[in-house]
């Protein structure tokens, strides 16, 4: 194996590991984002966790990023929080998670 293909293998396996980084904060970072906006719609128990559980799988299954944006936003639009107010949580809630998982939470 040459020194270039070292190269090559060790910079797939940080993008690999980047990626999988990337993957589970922002599930972490929906679970996270479901549950504050569940409190503010005044789900509990149950319904709370589901509609947690259904911010991660939709983003996984068909949403991105900006769809989990416009849908928090729109059923908080309701409840008087602002677009601006959700979007500011989900990079609040981004940090926290890549830092549970950087410290193995």
């Amino acid at each position: 194996m040459t020194t270039f293909d070292s190269r090559e293998q060790g910079f797939e396996a940080k993008f690999a590991f980047d990626e999988e980084l990337k993957f589970k904060a922002i599930a972490r970072r929906n679970r996270m984002l479901g549950a504050w906006a569940a409190d503010r719609l005044g789900l509990t128990g149950e319904a709370a966790a589901a509609y947690a559980k259904n911010l991660v799988t939709s983003e996984l299954d068909t949403f991105g990023s900006d769809d989990t944006l416009h849908r928090v936003g729109q059923d908080l639009a309701q409840k008087g929080v602002s677009r601006e107010e959700v979007e500011q949580k989900m990079a609040e809630f981004l940090l926290v998670a890549v830092a549970q998982i950087e410290a193995g939470n």
